[in-house]
């Protein structure tokens, strides 16, 4: 008797367990793929649905890879350039090398991922706090794989690196904002991507080698509202009506692949109920160029032929696993912007 009493309590329990399951998934937002977000009117959102493009079947976009060419961004979508790139007058950065003791010149070529996705968030934009995003511990929430500790201005840009000196911001320093956030982060790379590295790096000789991890230096900030009036947001939305609030991240030092990244979440109140918001997130990496087009040096050996970068990079490699950097670029973006909006509607 006691022993179906207490298998009828773990049943019970185990029932429970299943149904707080379930509850956490159909809270999941969801993603919804459409060609332009920003042409999607806020009446057709749905609840917990994220409208997302990533651009990858554009005309601008290469057809192997899914990224955009930085002077064609730069050339057909000028406010997107002005206002996702590293700062508004970037450019490729010239870099200077010397060839047999010979100095030259060259053009860092860049290709961009750009994406954009909108939402809905059930409660007012005076209700939803952005400065807690400067902080460690909810960064750490929405992708926990990926590990943070906090840098001052001084030590914003390792003074060995020379993308350091081509990624500095014309106007100030780095980390040196009232009440930003500055960071730098490491993630190792996961699953058999280390296996296939240390491969590469062994039949590499010379040059540069592959790190195991990726690490970045980050800055975090909501802009103040004069920054917000002048810069033209509500024309990157796509939406008329007034932002009352943006959050920037902006990465201005990578180890490898990439120069840098943006992201932007744009608040604007909802037109058709004052006690939900309308957020638009958008966000740009830098490719390396020189990255995408190493494929002949990795074809060219059996095991590491699903190791090609730009397969790698766009999550098309039987290497990427996981649900963070090391899935590929679209799987770990798609994440981290339903990530983000979970943590808006908390």
């Amino acid at each position: 008797m006691t022993s179906t009493k207490s298998f009828g309590r773990v049943l019970t329990v185990l029932a429970a367990l299943f149904v707080s399951i379930g509850a956490l998934e159909a809270q999941e937002f969801k993603i919804d793929e459409v060609p332009s977000v920003t042409a999607i009117a806020p009446a057709k959102l749905k609840p917990r649905t994220i409208v997302f493009s990533d651009h990858r079947e554009d005309k601008l976009a290469d057809a192997g890879t899914g990224l955009i060419r930085f002077e064609d961004w730069a050339r057909e979508r000028p406010l997107q350039r002005q206002l996702l790139s590293l700062y508004p007058d970037y450019v490729e950065p010239t870099i200077k090398v010397s060839v047999h003791g010979i100095p030259k010149t060259y053009v860092e070529k860049l290709h961009m991922y750009v994406v954009e996705a909108r939402f809905l968030i059930g409660k007012a934009p005076g209700a939803i706090d952005l400065g807690r995003y400067t902080r460690l511990d909810v960064l750490e929430k929405i992708d926990p794989s990926i590990k943070h500790r906090r840098i001052d201005a001084e030590h914003a840009g390792p003074q060995a690196d020379p993308q350091s000196a081509y990624n500095r911001h014309p106007n100030r320093r780095w980390c040196e904002t009232e009440g930003s956030l500055c960071i730098e982060s490491r993630y190792p790379l996961e699953g058999k991507l280390p296996i296939g590295i240390r491969l590469a790096n062994k039949l590499e000789e010379g040059g540069k080698k592959i790190s195991e991890f990726m690490e970045f230096q980050t800055e975090i900030r909501t802009l103040p509202s004069e920054e917000i009036e002048r810069s033209g947001f509500a024309k990157l939305t796509g939406l008329d009506a007034p932002v009352s609030g943006v959050l920037e991240q902006t990465i201005f030092h990578v180890n490898q692949v990439m120069q840098f990244g943006k992201l932007l979440a744009v608040l604007q109140p909802y037109p058709a109920d004052a006690g939900k918001t309308v957020a638009t997130v958008f966000m740009t990496l830098a490719v390396e160029t020189d990255v995408l087009e190493r494929k002949k040096e990795f074809e060219s050996v059996p095991v590491l032929r699903n190791l090609i970068p730009a397969q790698v990079l766009m999550g098309k490699s039987s290497f990427n696993s996981g649900s963070s950097i090391s899935a590929g670029l679209p799987d770990y973006v798609r994440n981290r912007i339903r990530s983000i909006a979970g943590q808006f509607e908390q």
